[in-house]
């Protein structure tokens, strides 16, 4: 009798995971089926989730004619992974010094980072955009990618994480004689890889689909992040081509779920430990 009350549990959370992913999935899975469609399918009266005739071949074709696909696709990779690089490199020693370190300004550090949560790129925009104007520096993977070297938020991320290591692990390193720079670096680092990929996804995602500073700082293709490829897609087929609009943003969209599935596992562990209490 349990045992039937514990599999009836069970498919009903089954069930009610499957419906929520279904309605999350809902317009990617539309997305795709327009993208599969001829324009003249799109428009006409009848709504249906299979196309009748197939046109994807044809759709990607215009997606990687009507503008530099590959172009924009490797400044998405280029900007995010200076963005992440530098986010890494500067948000783990700042987390391990909170975490682990005893100093009269660590509370003052974890105020500060709190705060710096709370003010969005759209608050400082206007001063970044005139100090790199004057600097020459737009239109380059520097303007795109600089106002991002900093993260608060993964500063937060480490730092939670951190917590939960054991104080006796870095005690021992201390012992054998190591300095706080060597266990950052082969202590902290090689158990941090968990949180390291939760964060990455965050950065990944949020970077890769950022269009409001692109939009600023970028003028030309050639720079041009997928986002901000988009509204030239859009501008150079006169907008009303939904089915080679949705094949670009199939194209733009692939790698990040590509990249989400392959970290997955890492992702959740990440986030679930930097839940815990050390």
């Amino acid at each position: 009798m349990r045992n039937t009350a514990l599999f009836s549990m069970r498919n009903l959370r089954l069930g009610i995971l499957s419906a929520g992913a279904l309605v999350f999935l809902a317009p990617y899975i539309w997305m795709i089926s327009t993208a599969a469609k001829s324009r003249e399918e799109i428009f006409s009266s009848s709504l249906t989730l299979l196309p009748q005739h197939w046109a994807l071949w044809e759709n990607l074709a215009k997606a990687f004619t009507r503008v530099p696909m590959g172009q924009l696709l490797l400044n998405g990779l280029i900007v995010c992974g200076l963005i992440f690089f530098f986010q890494v490199v500067i948000a783990i020693p700042c987390a391990y010094a909170m975490a682990k370190l005893k100093f009269r300004a660590a509370q003052t550090m974890m105020t500060l980072v709190m705060l710096g949560l709370l003010i969005p790129i759209h608050a400082t925009a206007l001063p970044i955009y005139v100090a790199l104007n004057k600097a020459g520096m737009l239109n380059s993977y520097f303007a795109l990618s600089a106002p991002f070297f900093i993260s608060v938020f993964g500063i937060f991320l480490f730092l939670q994480f951190f917590r939960a290591m054991p104080d006796d692990l870095i005690s021992a390193a201390r012992l054998d004689g190591m300095s706080e720079l060597a266990i950052v670096n082969r202590v902290i680092v090689p158990n941090a890889w968990p949180a390291v990929t939760a964060f990455a996804i965050f950065s990944v995602v949020a970077h890769w689909n950022d269009l409001f500073w692109p939009l600023i700082v970028i003028t030309g293709t050639e720079r041009a992040t997928p986002p901000l490829g988009l509204l030239f897609f859009r501008a150079a087929e006169a907008g009303d081509d939904y089915g080679a609009l949705m094949a670009a943003t199939l194209i733009i969209t692939l790698p990040l779920v590509a990249a989400f599935l392959l970290a997955q596992r890492r992702f959740i562990e990440g986030i679930t430990l930097t839940g815990l209490k050390g």
